[in-house]
């Protein structure tokens, strides 16, 4: 397997040990996860009741070497617009989080693991699913 870019959904079904997704991630050479997602992780864990336990499972799994943490920069803002103006134009709009993700998987030629369908509304980019 290659190289992928992780949305949260998998990150979660992963910790709960999804056979399936935990057996595509053994698989990979590279993980990657944008700051968006890292967000949203961080966002659930304080409305639960394990927001420690969670957060030291987190920093665990950021600590693999081969997980990288992808930031938002300019360029992927241009991918960002790109994404966006293309979804208003095919009238396919997604969640916006999950238009800054892709907007990642695009500028360092990831592809895209997701459970989420909305992601194949992006023309071009590649879905695991």
């Amino acid at each position: 397997m290659q190289d992928l870019l992780i949305d949260t959904n998998i990150y979660a079904y992963a910790m709960k040990g999804d056979p399936e997704v935990v057996s595509i991630l053994r698989r990979c050479r590279k993980i990657g996860i944008c700051a968006v997602s890292i967000g949203e992780l961080l966002s659930g864990f304080k409305g639960g009741v394990k927001e420690k336990t969670n957060r030291e499972e987190l920093e665990q799994f950021l600590d693999s070497p081969r997980v990288f943490l992808y930031s938002i920069d300019e360029d992927a803002a241009e991918f960002y617009s790109a994404i966006l103006n293309e979804l208003r134009r095919i009238g396919r709009p997604i969640p916006t989080n999950d238009i800054w993700i892709a907007s990642v998987a695009f500028q360092h030629g990831l592809r895209m693991f997701s459970r989420d369908s909305h992601f194949t509304y992006i023309p071009g980019l590649v879905v695991v699913s």
